[in-house]
């Protein structure tokens, strides 16, 4: 292990305390990118300025104000493609949002969404095979999740706490959203017809959602009822894990406030 001076180590922590980037840092000076963060790290702690040790309050346990729309919509993400993790070497859980490559958009929204519910606190990108993991730590996670628990989501009871019930009939379409960005999609079905002799074809837009659990699905059509959607599900291999939204009144709706990935 090569070790460096202490003299290497002040001059780049006068350049971090200046505002400099850790990898910025790490290539002028010639070392590795996570001995920069450490020695930052440290130097934050022994100054008191390290993150961990004046945490962001907590709306459930400290009364701080949520910014509902912005849970609503992070709460149907985390529905579909999320997860919690305590990682045994770290202190803190962490809540991760699998993102597609393909929708770079949506883990912009993502990350909006869950410095929002957690301000304070780092969100980071995690690169995984086709996707991104947005991911951040706290200890008060399952606070505002707590629909976490052992097994997976569609092998247990999944039942929203009554305020959270409050923030999804306040803002619904928020939820729907997240739920959509998640598990759903919206595509562009077509079939023909012969008129006149003549065949046409004809396209049209429905909305899909899939979810293996019957809980979430519930979720996502009790919304949907209370909003005048219409939707039906769609059997395959006799399982109604998909639900549609097919009719041109409710896809305006669905359009009008949910709109495909980007």
């Amino acid at each position: 292990m090569h070790c460096h001076g202490t003299e290497v180590r002040q001059r780049a922590l006068t350049l971090l305390r200046g505002g400099a980037k850790n990898a910025d840092v790490a290539r002028r000076l010639n070392v590795p990118p996570g001995t920069i963060s450490y020695w930052k790290h440290e130097d934050r702690a022994k100054r008191g300025e390290c993150p961990g040790r004046h945490p962001t309050p907590c709306p459930r346990c400290d009364g701080r104000e949520l910014d509902e729309v912005a849970y609503a919509y992070l709460l149907g993400l985390y529905l579909g493609d999320g997860h919690i993790v305590q990682n045994r070497a770290m202190r803190a859980p962490s809540l991760s949002v699998f993102c597609a490559d393909a929708h770079p958009k949506l883990m912009d929204e993502c990350e909006k969404a869950m410095r929002l519910v957690f301000p304070g606190n780092s969100v980071c990108r995690v690169r995984r095979e086709g996707c991104r993991e947005v991911k951040l730590y706290t200890k008060h996670v399952w606070c505002l999740f707590p629909q976490h628990g052992p097994g997976r989501k569609h092998e247990r009871k999944i039942a929203l706490e009554a305020w959270q019930q409050e923030i999804v009939h306040a803002h619904p379409w928020n939820f729907i959203r997240g739920l959509i960005h998640s598990d759903g999609c919206r595509i562009t079905n077509w079939t023909t017809r012969v008129i006149g002799g003549q065949k046409k074809r004809y396209e049209y837009p429905r909305y899909f959602f899939t979810n293996v659990s019957d809980d979430i699905r519930r979720l996502y059509t009790d919304t949907l009822d209370r909003l005048g959607v219409e939707w039906t599900h769609c059997t395959r291999a006799g399982r109604h894990y998909n639900i549609s939204v097919a009719r041109k009144a409710s896809v305006a709706l669905m359009d009008a406030h949910v709109g495909a990935k980007y």
